[in-house]
């Protein structure tokens, strides 16, 4: 592999020859670059790589929703490490204690700790507090990107347009199809026998329900690549933007949560039977928008607050800070699709029964808690909130990104003032009536 993916968070040292590799954003067996990697440097010293996970009791809004498609999906995760000889230790707690913790127990057997990569403070923070506690080499792997976030750009990127020939140039180099996985023993009988009862030990909030629109796992994700690329590629640059229109990949919450890697969903696509249009159209999100989102969470760490947007976007809005509002609602009146705008509510009601919003209607919907809010610091507060409690692709780079361009302006550009907006740009529902059927589309929903 592209060793560029690679980077050293810690030095150490060891006399070791197994490596322990700390699973976190990258919930995947196959088209993984973090395991290829942890069973290459083994293998390079004859030892074996053993798979660890941390369940965490409490987890940046998360309910049970997410909980089940995670615990679903690391079953099967579970199931075929096993496959491949490869063993599987589920920890409950902090990972910056439970990791040093488990590397100490094993006395002098591991020669290194592989970590996937996340831009987001949480993960970040741990792999700090990992690195002061460990005395082996800490290594991180960008198993999520097709360019490397710290290869694409040293520095945050102001819009697609200036990070997209920047990955451009790099995609010969980094777009290339994955080693065949390489089965390191005999195969493990009945490794996820106690999963289950470690999984029941964790309690979240219920908020939203379970979801039956996505089967969780690898397996399934699978299924879903395939299915968009027979059923619905040919019409995705025509149709994306229509919430009425069964277009998009809906492969977001399998990115999310690693059931997927997305440089297999752009192999798949390259060699689909397409359009130019269609696939260009469809590369653009997956691989410029999505990198373009880890791009700004990794270089702003205020990527969930006002405090993230551009100095202009901060400018305006604090110039019509205190224009008024014909409408302001709370948290709960949002949460609960009680505004006077059946279209916002229609958009809100999708994310909370299906656990995905449309991502048109994610914008709109940004939007208009902009407008309805006493200011852009809550208007941040509150669509940060639900799109985590209720989006199975909530908790993510591509969400918060989304959520700041909506409201704050990042990597977009300054539009026609308007009170309220200043120069933030404008969505409105005549806007959507233009653009699509939006009775049938809340009527959609109003069916669930």
């Amino acid at each position: 592999m592209n060793e560029n993916r690679i980077r050293i968070i810690h030095e150490g040292s060891s006399r070791g020859k197994d490596v322990l590799y700390w699973m976190s954003r990258d919930q995947r067996v196959h088209d993984n670059w973090a395991l290829i990697y942890a069973l290459d440097l083994a293998e390079g010293k004859g030892g074996k790589v053993k798979v660890i996970f941390c369940l965490l009791p409490e987890f940046a809004g998360a309910s049970q929703r997410h909980l089940n498609f995670m615990i679903e999906g690391l079953k099967e995760t579970v199931r075929e490490l096993g496959e491949y000889g490869i063993e599987f230790v589920l920890v409950s707690g902090s990972p910056s204690e439970k990791i040093p913790e488990f590397i100490y127990t094993q006395g002098s057997s591991f020669q290194a700790l592989i970590t996937d990569f996340s831009p987001l403070r949480g993960k970040r923070a741990w792999n700090r507090r990992i690195a002061a506690g460990v005395s082996i080499p800490f290594i991180e792997v960008d198993a999520h990107n097709i360019v490397p976030v710290w290869t694409a750009s040293p520095k945050q990127e102001y819009a697609a347009y200036t990070i997209r020939p920047k990955i451009r140039r790099l995609l010969a180099e980094y777009l290339e199809d994955f080693p065949v996985l390489k089965k390191q023993g005999p195969r493990l009988k009945n490794q996820d026998a106690f999963i289950e009862k470690e999984f029941r030990k964790i309690s979240y909030s219920d908020r939203g329900g379970a979801i039956s629109r996505f089967d969780p796992g690898e397996g399934a994700a699978g299924k879903m690549l395939l299915n968009f690329i027979v059923n619905r590629l040919s019409r995705y640059s025509s149709e994306k933007n229509d919430p009425t229109k069964d277009a998009v990949s809906d492969l977001s919450p399998y990115f999310h949560f690693g059931q997927l890697s997305p440089q297999r969903a752009a192999l798949a696509v390259l060699e689909a039977d397409a359009s130019g249009e269609d696939k260009d159209a469809f590369l653009e999100e997956l691989i410029v928008r999505r990198e373009l989102a880890d791009n700004f969470c990794y270089y702003n760490p205020r990527y969930d607050s006002a405090e993230g947007f551009p100095p202009w976007a901060v400018k305006t809005l604090e110039a019509h800070r205190r224009d008024l509002r014909e409408y302001q609602y709370s948290a709960e009146i949002f949460e609960t699709g009680e505004t006077h705008d059946p279209l916002w509510n229609a958009a809100q009601m999708e994310m909370v029964k299906l656990g995905k919003m449309h991502g048109y209607m994610r914008m709109y919907w940004g939007k208009k808690i902009l407008e309805w809010s006493e200011g852009p610091e809550k208007a941040m507060e509150t669509a940060v909130y639900l799109n985590d409690a209720y989006s199975l692709d909530g908790r993510d780079p591509n969400g918060y990104t989304g959520i700041a361009w909506s409201i704050g302006g990042v990597h977009d550009r300054p539009w026609f003032e308007r009170a309220v907006f200043g120069k933030i740009r404008y969505m409105n529902f005549g806007g959507c009536k233009r653009k699509f059927n939006v009775e049938k589309y809340m009527e959609t929903i109003k069916s669930l």
